[in-house]
């Protein structure tokens, strides 16, 4: 067997690549001819029944915006129903036929079943599930001292996402249905300070790659993965939990909008609509992916030669127990002339010395 595995790890990469480069013109007009045939015969949502998550704010906000457009009927869910009256109401002047809401916690099973299953007795069928709940953070591992975060952490960004499905799948079996997930790049491109986040949406992503292969094509599954399209923490990605000393990024909870999340929410509609497997925005990412396989080293040296070390240890303080009142004015403070300043003093990473473009989760 070890002779067996010895030829095929010489035989098998170089065959496979060169495979691939003499079939790459090929597969790609043929993958344009399949996204053209389904943008033309896509799904209608027209009078279809949508679950949403996570909709109070941020992608999932905007998620709901574009399947209203579309004339779908819409459950909307989140921790707190004052956020969804308006959003729902947006919904409705842009054309969703039916809007219900319902305040619920997608880690917590029962109440999973209770928004599933109140939108079984209102419409009869549940045709899209958007999975759009993510909990992001910005420390080092090492300063970590209240692990208590950790299962937190776990459960709204893989919990969050299963329980919903699990309660969903006998209804999306009905109605060959869909699910839709909000994952990250991080899910295989390592980045410091969300060695955590990476991992829960890692655990995510081959949950659901693992689950279209159980599902066959009964349910489709869509996996939408984002890299940074938001902007600074100004803008409210950042919140301090009450009578907490952590502060979170949690788009469930905040009021997020801007050109680049209208974008990546229209991209996820209409490839779900579609029924395409995956939504990667921006796509230019996946390039980082042939450098991890093939060049690994290389990726690690030009991160290392990027990240600058003015940004490497500024730390959000989620759970290393640190005092929050030196920054805390910055969180709280919401006047224009805070704005930049507490951007750059609360900047979460930065490459040779500029503020990139916070991660949108």
């Amino acid at each position: 067997m070890d002779f067996i595995n010895f030829v095929l790890n010489l035989l098998v990469p170089p065959t496979s690549l060169i495979t691939l480069a003499f079939s790459w013109p090929a597969l790609c007009f043929l993958n344009a001819c399949e996204w053209l045939y389904n943008s033309i015969y896509g799904e209608d949502m027209d009078n279809k029944v949508v679950i949403i998550t996570g909709a109070s704010s941020g992608i999932g906000e905007q998620i709901a915006y574009e399947y209203a457009i579309r004339r779908a009927n819409l459950m909307l869910v989140a921790r707190r129903e004052n956020r969804l009256r308006g959003i729902a109401e947006n919904a409705r002047r842009m054309g969703a036929r039916y809007v219900m809401i319902m305040a619920a916690d997608v880690v917590k099973e029962d109440d999973c079943r209770r928004f599933v299953n109140e939108t079984i007795n209102v419409f009869g069928r549940v045709d899209h599930l958007v999975n759009t709940v993510s909990l992001g953070h910005t420390f080092h591992f090492e300063e970590v001292t209240d692990t208590s975060v950790f299962p937190v952490l776990l459960d709204i960004n893989f919990w969050g996402n299963v329980y919903p499905t699990l309660v969903a799948l006998p209804y999306l079996h009905q109605s060959n249905g869909r699910v839709i997930i909000n994952a990250s790049v991080e899910s295989w491109l390592p980045m410091p300070r969300m060695s955590l986040y990476g991992a829960a949406k890692a655990a995510l992503v081959n949950f659901y790659e693992t689950l279209r292969f159980e599902l066959k094509d009964e349910v489709g599954v869509t996996i939408a993965t984002h890299g940074w399209i938001g902007s600074e923490m100004t803008r409210g990605k950042f919140m301090l939990e009450e009578g907490a000393e952590m502060q979170w990024k949690e788009e469930r909870e905040v009021h997020v909008s801007g050109g680049p999340v209208e974008e990546f929410a229209r991209l996820i509609v209409s490839g779900a609509c579609r029924g395409d497997a995956y939504v990667k925005y921006p796509s230019w990412y996946d390039v980082f992916l042939l450098y991890r396989v093939f060049a690994p080293n290389v990726l690690n040296w030009a991160f290392r030669l990027l990240i600058s070390p003015h940004g490497t240890r500024r730390t959000s303080y989620v759970g290393t127990g640190r005092s929050m009142d030196a920054v805390r004015p910055m969180l709280e403070g919401t006047s224009p002339s805070n704005t930049h300043a507490a951007a750059n003093a609360m900047a979460p990473l930065t490459f040779s010395g500029q503020l990139v473009q916070q991660k949108m989760d």
